[in-house]
C-alpha cells in the first residue's frame, strides 16, 4: 500500500465542532499562532499566559522537540512506521513531512479526538508516493481500537515510533495514564520506541497549581508531572541519550534553536527510548 490511505468519507464521523468550551488542542494551535480556534480558546489562553508569560514558548519548544525527535528516529534509529496520538491541528513541518524528508516510505497514523483536527484530516494525509499516511478520529483512552485501526496502515510485527507529545499531561493517574501507556507500549514490537512530552510544576508548584485550577474550572484536566512521575512512563524501556531531559534540552544539535524568553526552563520534560 503506497500513498494517501484513509477511511472513506462516509466511514467518518460528522464534524461537529463545540465551540461553547475551551480544546487544548485548539489553544495550542492558538499558542502557535494558528487561525484555526475560537474566542473560548483565546480566552483560556490568554487566562493562562497571565500564570506564565511563555505559553506559546511552551508550545514552540514542544514543535521543535518533535522536529529533532523524529528527524532523529528516522535517520539514526532507522524506524519507518510512526504511530502519533494526540496530533493536534496540523501545523508544517509536521510529523510526517519529517520522517519522509528522512525516508520517503516511512508510513504514519495519526491520531486525535477533537473534531476541528478530522476537519484538517487532508492536511496530514499527504503522503509521498512510496510511503502512507492516515488518521484516525478516536480518543487517546481508547487504546485498543486506536491500535485496530492502526493495523491497517502499520505493521506491529516491525518496530513503531509511538509518540504521545504534550498529551499525558491532559490524563490523570485515576485515569489511567500510566495503563494507558503500558497497554500501547505492550502492543509494540521489540526495537519500537516511545517519544514523550509533557508540563512540568517542578519549577514553579504555586503557577502550575493555578493553571490547573483554571483547566478545573472549565471542566478540563491537567495533571503536571514531577521529573520522577514522567520517568515512571518508561519503566521497562531503554532511554535514549540524554535520557529524560528538559524538553528544550533534548539533542539541539538536530535542529534550531527556539529563542524563548528570559533565563528560566521552560517547564516540561521530554525523552525517547527503545523497547528492547
Amino acid at each position: 500500500m503506497t500513498g494517501t490511505h484513509a477511511a472513506q468519507p462516509d466511514e467518518r464521523p460528522a464534524v461537529v465542532i463545540d465551540t461553547s468550551k475551551p480544546h487544548p488542542a485548539r489553544m495550542y494551535d492558538w499558542f502557535l499562532g494558528g487561525k484555526d480556534n475560537y474566542p473560548v480558546d483565546e480566552e483560556m489562553a490568554r487566562q493562562l499566559l497571565t500564570i506564565d508569560a511563555r505559553g506559546r514558548d511552551m508550545a514552540r519548544v514542544n514543535r521543535a522537540f518533535m522536529h529533532r525527535a523524529i528527524r532523529w528516529l528516522g535517520s539514526e534509529a532507522g524506524v519507518r512506521q510512526y504511530l502519533d496520538i494526540g496530533t493536534g491541528i496540523p501545523t508544517e513541518p509536521n510529523l510526517h513531512q519529517i520522517a519522509q524528508q528522512v525516508a520517503a516510505d516511512a508510513r504514519i497514523v495519526y491520531c486525535d479526538n477533537d473534531p476541528i483536527v478530522l476537519a484538517h484530516a487532508e492536511a496530514l494525509l499527504r503522503s509521498t508516493p512510496e510511503g502512507a499516511t492516515s488518521y484516525i478520529q478516536a480518543d487517546a483512552r481508547d487504546p485498543q481500537l486506536i491500535l485496530e485501526r492502526a493495523g491497517d496502515v502499520l505493521d506491529f510485527s516491525r518496530p513503531v515510533a509511538l509518540s504521545l507529545l504534550a498529551l499525558l499531561h491532559f490524563v490523570d493517574d485515576e485515569d489511567g495514564a500510566y495503563e494507558l501507556v503500558g497497554r500501547l507500549v505492550d502492543e509494540l514490537a521489540p526495537g519500537s520506541y516511545l517519544v514523550l512530552s509533557q508540563v512540568t510544576g517542578d519549577f514553579d508548584p504555586e503557577g502550575a497549581a493555578k493553571a490547573r485550577a483554571v483547566y478545573q474550572g472549565r471542566g478540563l484536566t491537567l495533571r503536571p508531572r514531577t521529573r520522577d512521575e514522567f520517568a515512571k512512563f518508561f519503566d521497562g524501556l531503554e532511554l535514549v541519550e540524554p535520557g529524560v531531559s528538559l524538553t528544550a534540552e533534548w539533542r539541539p544539535e538536530l535542529g534550531e534553536a527556539v529563542p524563548v524568553a528570559g533565563d528560566d526552563p521552560i517547564p516540561g520534560y521530554a525523552a525517547v527510548a527503545r523497547k528492547p
